[in-house]
């Protein structure tokens, strides 16, 4: 995986995202007093979690050559009151033809996706001023 880089200047909160070769504006909206030039870091969060499940649904449903045509996968952030507790919210849909006993499979696969694995992990964060 590639270092994510994030430098903010002076355009209020707009902050350029840079990973590899692949770059993203992230801002707070307006009534936050950013500029709403792109994603609330909140909805990067959500969308690691959306996007790797779609990915990993799409590669199981390929591998194991199922009939659909797409996957999509919706989700919400919800924290408690006190922000003690936060709960991801995640609805999956798709389009094709699928028995029960591969819908029960579509949960346990989405369950299996590397993000999903690292948010339910220990999470440990070092900071490092230079």
């Amino acid at each position: 995986m590639n270092i994510v880089k994030a430098s903010i200047g002076t355009d209020k909160y707009k902050t350029s995202v840079i990973a590899g070769k692949n770059s993203i504006v992230v801002d707070e909206p307006l009534d936050k007093g950013g500029l709403d030039l792109g994603f609330q870091p909140q909805e990067l969060l959500a969308a690691s979690l959306a996007s790797c499940t779609a990915i990993t649904l799409k590669m199981y449903a390929d591998h194991k050559e199922w009939t659909v045509n797409s996957f999509q996968v919706d989700v919400m952030i919800e924290q408690s009151d006190d922000k003690s507790t936060t709960k991801f919210v995640r609805k999956i849909s798709f389009e094709g033809k699928l028995d029960e006993k591969q819908h029960t499979r579509i949960v346990a696969i989405a369950n299996a996706c590397p993000i999903h694995k690292i948010l339910l992990s220990q999470i440990a964060i070092d900071t490092i001023l230079v």
